[in-house]
């Protein structure tokens, strides 16, 4: 996994935050320095996080899960869409659907929706409805395309979330953290960090800020990808040689421990006091106090003398 220069950081304008009457406290530990009244964010932790997250989204996509993307300000929303295609995930550009996540089952009525309009609008019945009533539906499937569309792939909640602009996002961002979704996220000056599982500190209103922090992510996360598809190849040959790795380690695991059991057996067969544990009797390992109990409780009884 590649790292993210300083210089292109550094001329990408990652580093300018918000003015200093607009900052959040808690951003201080990501903060270099102030000049002319602009917060300057220090892109040695910026690097530092980045990698961070990438790192933990290329394990999440590696293990075939999705990530879903929420960017809604202008500035974020081509980039975002043209990134988040080139590994297939879900994302949301338009308007944050309320309860999409803590919700997701009318969501996903409304998906499936969708597709029933789709299979409506090729049947012949569709043909015999009326121009006002196709009308009516060409609208209603072009709205949720417009709002749905770049989730219809999304059966099951997300694995996570990455936020361009949590405050913007803040609904979002409530709903993930009430259902312990893992949240990623680039926070500006003016955001609290510690709402977010993984913070990114840096600009997030300039386009190229946004770009060039997306396509790290996006690269760990196509790196996973790639391997998940490896790590599969190399299990479907292992399956045709007649045998699966994990099998093969297994039967391994077993053959060395009986061969431990066995020399252990050994040693204790050839030890020196193994025969003289042998010729042991019950009588030997019991004892005195419970051999003279028992010998009172042997012996005959006595008569008694008048």
């Amino acid at each position: 996994m590649s790292r993210t220069s300083f210089d292109t950081l550094l001329e990408a304008g990652v580093h300018f935050g918000h003015l200093r009457r607009k900052w959040n406290p808690a951003m201080a530990p990501y903060i270099f320095m102030e000049r002319n009244g602009i917060h300057i964010i220090d892109l040695y932790k910026t690097i530092a996080k980045i990698d961070e997250a990438a790192a933990a989204l290329k394990q999440i996509a590696k293990s075939g899960k999705r990530i879903l993307f929420v960017a809604t300000k202008k500035q974020a929303k081509e980039i975002v869409a043209e990134q988040v295609k080139r590994v297939n995930m879900p994302y949301v550009t338009e308007r944050w659907p309320g309860g999409m996540l803590t919700n997701f089952a009318t969501i996903r009525k409304a998906v499936r929706k969708m597709v029933s309009i789709d299979k409506l609008m090729t049947s012949p019945s569709y043909n015999n409805l009326s121009k006002k009533e196709r009308l009516t539906i060409t609208r209603e499937r072009a709205k949720l395309e417009k709002n749905l569309g770049s989730i219809a792939d999304l059966n099951r909640l997300p694995a996570a979330i990455f936020i361009v602009d949590i405050l913007k996002e803040h609904i979002a961002l409530a709903e993930a953290k009430k259902l312990n979704i893992p949240t990623f996220a680039i926070v500006d000056t003016n955001s609290d960090p510690r709402k977010v599982d993984f913070p990114i500190p840096a600009n997030d209103d300039a386009s190229k800020s946004i770009n060039i922090i997306l396509e790290s992510v996006i690269n760990a996360i196509e790196e996973g990808l790639v391997e998940r598809k490896l790590d599969r190849d190399k299990k479907a040959a292992d399956e045709e040689r007649g045998e699966p790795e994990e099998d093969f380690e297994a039967r391994m695991r077993e053959d060395e421990i009986e061969e431990e059991v066995a020399g252990i057996k050994l040693a204790i067969k050839e030890h020196p006091d193994a025969k003289l544990a042998k010729m042991k009797t019950s009588t030997d390992v019991v004892p005195e106090e419970k051999k003279t109990l028992r010998k009172r409780i042997n012996k005959p009884a006595g008569r008694t003398k008048k």
